[in-house]
């Protein structure tokens, strides 16, 4: 599977250092669309902040691709949905970190959750 990434300057504003407009795939054979997962631990309880949420957060997403013949190298498009703006910064700077600092389009969304525990919630498309 090749990646490209596409972040054109021209007639549309500059994507920032942690992500790209667009990632074209090339010769994947498989696509893994992944629900949004959260920030709880097994037996599902919510990590009392942000910081510890977004941890679980990934713990479980390498525990959903891993269970696909997949890792954090096959994410190709990435959605945060946020409980506040306020965790914007914690959340990408996760996002960098679980990724190795590999950029892929990604989209923040403040959102109200289901439950007021839950402080973050990320999907992802992963391609292999």
């Amino acid at each position: 599977m090749e990646t490209i990434a596409h972040s054109p300057t021209d007639g549309v504003y500059a994507a920032t250092n942690d992500y790209v407009h667009a990632l074209e795939v090339r010769g994947a054979q498989r696509l893994l669309f992944v629900a949004g997962t959260m920030g709880l631990d097994p037996q599902g309880v919510p990590g009392a902040t942000i910081e510890e949420q977004l941890a679980l957060v990934w713990a479980n997403l390498r525990a959903i691709l891993a269970s696909a013949g997949m890792t954090v190298d096959n994410i190709v498009r990435l959605t945060s949905y946020l409980r506040d703006a306020s965790y914007a910064e914690a959340n990408a700077q996760a996002r960098v970190a679980a990724l190795g600092g590999r950029v892929v389009p990604t989209t923040a969304v403040v959102a109200q959750t289901l439950d007021s525990q839950w402080l973050v919630e990320i999907e992802v498309t992963a391609a292999g």
